[in-house]
């Protein structure tokens, strides 16, 4: 299964908050297509999931050779990487007993068909077309137009594209997007001149159109050419940061459920903030009338954002910590960390990495504090697709706290990402060492390991690794991350059934978490519900723009292959 790979290193991550390696297993120094590889195996659940796509192009490669079909009217198989500059030849069979000389207009006869003046005309364009000379093989490829029969549609569409390649040569790109409709419409499945008005519409900033037109092309040649990969994923792109732009500044602040932030307060297992207050920081048992809130003993901001913790009431949790840091008050630290840490939970890094920055440099802090600082700052850089930063701070909390769990534990994430399994395993078995009852980490050393064998082709290593993931979900049945991790794995074994069933589990444990929404599918219109789920869940810019390049290339896709009649992925 070859083709699986470039979709596995080429995955864009989809951060959730706690910055797992669920949300993919690329990283920020992977190249390829992410999002649009990405997007064409949305039918199923993802990220090892190319295999699908692969098969499915496979079958769909294997029907168009048997069928004799030609995508492009000029005959001949497209390359790999054709760039489709050149004018076709010609589009139908000579006509029975024309010699080769017939269709330059010399033939053996004393009158030539319409057909064979307008394939002269054509011939002739192909000449000046070659020595750059393209107002001339404009004017012959418009004869040539103008002599052809209506009925011969392939040859007709053929003088059209003709005319749009040398349009294309001046950069007169309505022309071009003109002409290749034109052939198009006499041959609806003509390749070439499907990508020749692709790169017009781009040209013409009409990425709607331009996106249509090239995914019909990757279809039509089952992702086999890099070049039509790369515009759809140039387009993605741009389509996906103009909608996050303007989405994402007028958006809410949406604060996760209770059950995601205490998921995510799960992978810190040496996190001051999060550990229950201590007796003495608030009173007794002592409430109001109603039965609200415990008194703080302390006039704190901190304290009572810690109480707000206690009770999951979220949502004062940052104006708290912000009375603590405002009156510079004992908890100044804490409060710091603690306010960006629930700025990074509804999706606003811009406000949380002066408060992290704030903490890590103060020298005289706890140290567990700076470490965690550290920790959250380098996840952040590496959902920004920034690696150096991240391990730059992954190593320093490594250095100034070697014994605390959570440093080995991201710090594989982030190797996992980068593609250094060794390294993750390393990490990891660091973080189990310290912390042998970290079920993220166990599961994600089980994801590194399954990686690791399925590169290396060992079926005997990756049955064992999928054997310690049925381990870690029985030890750890309230891990999310153990299902969604055993579900990438599933996906790529082709067990799609069972996968579903482990993503289901994952969202009844984690049902805001974008990332399995992104991954788990079924059809495409359900992919596609599900990335818009996602969008709204969004927790930064970026990753907003790379779930609406992903809905986007599902929703073009499906609507091409409708007008098409062609069977998009559906596992």
């Amino acid at each position: 299964m070859a083709a699986s790979k470039p979709l596995e290193a080429a995955v864009a991550a989809v951060p959730s908050a706690g910055a797992g390696v669920g949300s993919g297993a690329a990283g920020p120094s992977s190249g390829g297509l992410p999002r649009w590889q990405l997007a064409l195996a949305v039918g199923a659940p993802l990220l090892l999931g190319a295999g699908a796509v692969y098969l499915w192009s496979r079958q769909r490669r294997r029907r168009d050779a048997g069928s004799g079909g030609r995508g492009d009217a000029g005959g001949g198989g497209l390359k790999r990487n054709s760039e489709r500059k050149t004018p076709e030849g010609r589009a139908s069979p000579a006509p029975a007993g024309a010699g080769s000389g017939h269709q330059d207009g010399t033939g053996a006869h004393e009158e030539t068909s319409p057909l064979d003046r307008a394939q002269a005309a054509k011939n002739k364009g192909n000449k000046y077309f070659k020595a750059g000379k393209y107002e001339q093989a404009i004017q012959c490829y418009t004869e040539a137009i103008s002599l052809c029969p209506t009925e011969k549609k392939a040859d007709l569409s053929t003088f059209y594209q003709n005319r749009a390649a040398a349009f294309e040569q001046l950069q007169k790109w309505k022309e071009v997007a003109q002409d290749c409709t034109k052939a198009v419409e006499l041959n609806p499945r003509y390749v070439k001149a499907l990508f020749r008005r692709a790169k017009a519409h781009e040209k013409l900033d009409n990425k709607k159109e331009c996106l249509e037109d090239v995914t019909a092309v990757c279809i039509l040649e089952g992702f086999q050419n890099q070049q039509s990969m790369l515009l759809a994923d140039k387009v993605l792109k741009l389509l996906g940061k103009e909608k996050a732009k303007d989405k994402y500044k007028n958006r809410e602040p949406l604060m996760p459920s209770p059950q995601f932030i205490k998921s995510y307060f799960s992978s810190f297992t040496d996190d001051i903030i999060s550990q229950p207050m201590l007796k003495g920081e608030k009173s007794d048992e002592d409430k109001d009338k109603e039965g609200e809130a415990l008194e703080v003993r302390e006039n704190s901001g901190y304290l009572k954002a810690k109480q707000y913790m206690e009770e999951e009431n979220y949502d004062k949790i940052i104006s708290e910590c912000t009375k603590e840091i405002d009156a510079r008050g004992k908890y100044l630290a804490e409060a710091l960390l603690l306010r960006a840490t629930f700025y990074l939970l509804i999706g606003n890094a811009n406000a949380a990495k002066p408060d992290l920055d704030q903490v890590i440099s103060m020298e005289d802090a706890n140290v567990k504090l700076r470490a965690n600082a550290l920790i959250k700052r380098g996840s952040m850089y590496m959902q920004q697709q920034q690696p150096l930063l991240s391990t730059q701070d992954f190593n320093m909390a490594a250095d100034i706290d070697p014994q605390n769990a959570d440093v080995y534990h991201h710090r594989g994430q982030l190797k996992i990402l980068l593609d250094q399994v060794e390294e993750a395993v390393a990490d990891f078995d660091e973080c189990i060492r310290l912390r042998p009852d970290s079920a993220l980490a166990q599961a994600q050393k089980c994801f590194a390991l399954y990686r690791q064998a399925y590169t290396g082709n060992n079926s005997t290593q990756v049955q064992a690794a999928m054997k310690g993931f049925e381990d870690v979900i029985k030890k750890f049945p309230r891990c999310a991350e153990g299902y969604a991790l055993y579900a990438q794995a599933l996906t790529d074994q082709q067990q799609f059934g069972k996968a579903d069933e482990m993503y289901d589990k994952c969202i009844d444990l984690e049902p805001d978490n974008a990332t399995t929404y992104v991954h788990k599918g079924g059809n495409m219109d359900k992919a596609i519900d599900m990335f818009n789920k996602a969008i709204n869940l969004a927790k930064s810019e970026m990753e907003m723009a790379h779930l609406y390049s992903l809905c986007d290339a599902a929703y073009a896709q499906t609507e091409v292959a409708k007008k098409y009649g062609l069977k998009p992925p559906t596992l």
